[in-house]
């Protein structure tokens, strides 16, 4: 017989901290689908040349604060 959603959730809540931890790595883990390794070598080109771009003084960075500030008024709008 299959358990509900709501029984598994109290059985969680009984667990320690670390008992959680471990469980959500597992089920991330077990949600995430295997890496591509195409995908993955086109995204190391892409963080190096953004990368080199910076080095170069081609692209100017942008602060985090200032990104998140952008974003929060994007979302609010």
């Amino acid at each position: 017989m299959a358990r509900t959603i709501s029984d598994i959730y109290k059985d969680i809540q009984s667990l320690s901290d670390s008992e959680k931890n471990e469980l959500l790595r597992t089920l991330v883990a077990e949600l995430d689908a295997p890496a591509d390794s195409e995908v993955e070598k086109a995204w190391l080109v892409e963080a190096q040349r953004r990368y080199q771009d910076l080095v170069d003084g081609t692209v100017q960075g942008v602060p985090g604060a200032q990104v998140f500030e952008r974003l929060r008024n994007r979302l609010h709008q």
